[in-house]
C-alpha cells in the first residue's frame, strides 16, 4: 500500500503545499504553513466543495441562469437591518466579531427575539442555558420561538438544526465547536475552519441563515485562519469604548449590501437599543479649537466635532497627540497648516480628539482638523453653526470629498447654516450657506474666522 504524502497548507490565506515551509509563497506570511491532519485533510483531497455532492449539476452557462429578486427578512433592529443591506438573506453566513464584553451575545439574544422567520436556534458553546435564560429575563427578550443548545460538537448542532429546520440558525462561538474526527483541539485552525466548512455548507443547502460568533485577537483582528474571512458571506464587527454607551457595529465584507456600513447602538439597561439624534456631535457653547465635519461610513452620513489645543511646548519637542484620527495624517496636517496657512506649530504641542470616542478616517476631515487648529492657535472663533468639509493635500489644496449633497443635507438637518466646501465639485442649489476654498493659504484672513476670544 503506497504512502499518504502529507499535505501542509496555510492558515493566514489557505494556499496548500507539497512541503512544510517557513514562509507562504503565497501570501508571504512567516510561520503559517502547518500539516493538514485527519479528516479534515481527506475533505481537502476530496474537492471541499461549499455545497455537497449531491447538489451539483456541473456547469452552466451564464444567459441560462435564474435571477430572482432576493427576498430580504428584516431582522427587527433597524441599525442592523442598515448594516445588513435591508435585512437577512437566505442562505447568507455571518461572522460577528468584537472584544470580549462589548456586547455580541446581547446583540445576538436581541436578534433571535426580535426575528419573525418561524423558530430559532441558539447553539452555544460558551454559556449554560440558565445563563442565556437570566439575560433573556434582563432583556425582555423571553421568546418562545427560541430554542437554546448548550453543545460544542459541531456534528450534534447540525443534527439539531436538520430536526427542527430553523428559520435562524445562531452560534456562539465558533472558536468553541470541535468536531471529533479531527485531531487538533477546539479552537485550533483546523478545528475552526473545518466547523465552519461543515455549518456553511448546511446553511447554504438548506437556504437557512447563520450567524457565527468569532473571538479577536490582542490587536483587534479575528481569531483563527483568514480563510474564515472569506468563507463567509458577511463580516461585521462590533465596536465600542467601555468608558462611552454607544456601540458601533461595522459591515467589513457583505456580499449582499454595501461594505463598511455603519450601525450605531446605545448600550442601556436593557440591551442594545437604536441610537437616535446624532451621538457624536456636542452642541455646545462655541469655543476655539471646536470644528464641526460630516463624515460617510458606508452611506451613512454623521456629524463629528474635531476638537484642538495648541499649547507651548513644556519639553523642548513639540508633541503630536491624536485620539480618533490618525496620527501620521495629524503630523502632516499640522506641517501644511504652518507651511502654507501661516500657523505657527513648529514649537508648540498639538492635540487633537474627536469627540465622543468615535474614530474616523474619512479625508474630508481635513480641512476641520486645520480649521481647529487655526481657531485653537489663534484664539478665535469658527463661524457660528458651520461645516468644515475637505480633503487637503501637500500643496495646500482643498480637494473635493465624496458625496457633498448628501453631507450639506444631513448639516442643514441638524440645524447648521453655512459650510466651508471645496471650489471644485460644487454643483446645484445648496441648503447652507457655502464657504467655497481652493487652498488654505492666508488662514487667518478667512470668512469663517471670528473674532478673538477673551479666555
Amino acid at each position: 500500500m503506497a504512502k499518504t504524502s502529507p499535505l501542509y497548507e496555510c492558515t493566514a490565506c489557505g494556499a496548500r503545499h507539497p512541503k512544510a515551509l517557513g514562509k507562504c509563497t503565497a501570501c508571504g506570511a512567516w510561520d503559517t504553513v502547518q500539516e493538514v491532519r485527519g479528516s479534515l485533510k481527506r475533505d481537502l483531497q476530496r474537492a471541499g466543495s461549499a455545497y455537497s455532492q449531491s447538489h451539483y449539476t456541473g456547469p452552466v452557462a451564464l444567459p441560462d441562469v435564474e435571477v430572482t429578486d432576493t427576498q430580504r427578512s428584516p431582522t427587527g433592529l433597524s441599525e442592523l437591518d442598515r448594516v445588513l443591506g435591508g435585512g437577512v438573506v437566505p442562505g447568507m453566513v455571518a461572522l460577528l466579531g468584537g472584544e470580549p464584553g462589548i456586547g455580541k451575545s446581547t446583540l445576538l439574544l436581541q436578534w433571535a427575539a426580535a426575528t419573525t422567520e418561524g423558530t430559532v436556534l441558539y447553539a452555544s458553546g460558551e454559556e449554560s442555558e440558565r445563563q442565556i435564560k437570566l439575560r433573556a429575563q434582563r432583556l425582555g427578550a423571553e421568546n418562545p420561538a427560541i430554542h437554546l443548545l448548550a453543545e460544542t460538537d459541531v456534528r450534534r448542532i447540525i443534527e439539531e438544526a436538520e430536526r427542527m429546520k430553523p428559520g435562524l440558525l445562531l452560534v456562539d462561538s465558533i472558536q468553541t465547536l470541535f468536531d471529533p474526527d479531527f485531531e487538533s483541539s477546539a479552537g485550533s485552525v483546523s478545528q475552526v475552519r473545518g466547523c465552519a466548512a461543515m455549518l456553511t455548507r448546511w446553511a447554504k443547502t438548506t437556504g437557512t441563515p447563520l450567524v457565527l460568533v468569532g473571538h479577536v485577537t490582542k490587536d483587534g483582528g479575528l481569531a483563527g485562519p483568514k480563510v474564515l474571512e472569506h468563507l463567509v458571506d458577511t463580516v461585521l464587527a462590533f465596536e465600542g469604548d467601555r468608558h462611552h454607551h454607544h456601540r458601533l457595529l461595522r459591515a467589513l465584507k457583505n456580499r449582499f449590501g454595501a461594505a463598511f456600513e455603519l450601525g450605531v447602538f446605545a448600550m442601556t439597561e436593557k440591551g442594545l437599543v437604536p441610537a437616535e439624534g446624532n451621538p457624536f456631535f456636542l452642541d455646545a457653547e462655541p469655543r476655539p479649537g471646536c470644528a464641526a465635519t460630516v463624515v460617510l461610513s458606508g452611506t451613512r452620513p454623521m456629524v463629528v466635532e474635531i476638537q484642538a489645543l495648541v499649547a507651548a511646548a513644556g519639553l523642548g519637542i513639540p508633541r503630536r497627540t491624536a485620539l480618533g484620527i490618525d496620527g501620521q495624517r495629524l503630523s502632516m496636517l499640522c506641517a501644511v497648516a504652518e507651511r502654507r496657512g501661516g500657523v505657527q506649530l513648529h514649537d508648540r504641542d498639538v492635540y487633537v480628539n474627536v469627540a465622543g470616542g468615535l474614530e474616523i478616517e474619512d479625508p474630508a476631515a481635513d480641512l476641520a482638523v486645520i480649521a481647529a487648529l487655526c481657531s485653537s492657535a489663534t484664539g478665535r472663533l469658527l463661524a457660528e453653526k458651520g461645516l468644515f468639509m475637505g480633503e487637503v493635500g501637500l500643496t495646500g489644496e482643498v480637494r473635493p470629498v465624496a458625496q457633498l449633497p448628501l453631507r450639506l443635507q444631513e448639516g442643514a438637518r441638524l440645524g447648521f447654516a453655512c459650510a466651508a466646501v471645496p471650489r471644485l465639485g460644487l454643483e446645484g442649489r445648496s441648503p447652507l450657506e457655502l464657504f467655497p476654498e481652493t487652498s488654505v493659504e492666508r488662514l487667518r484672513g478667512k470668512a469663517w474666522l471670528k473674532g478673538v476670544v477673551e479666555e
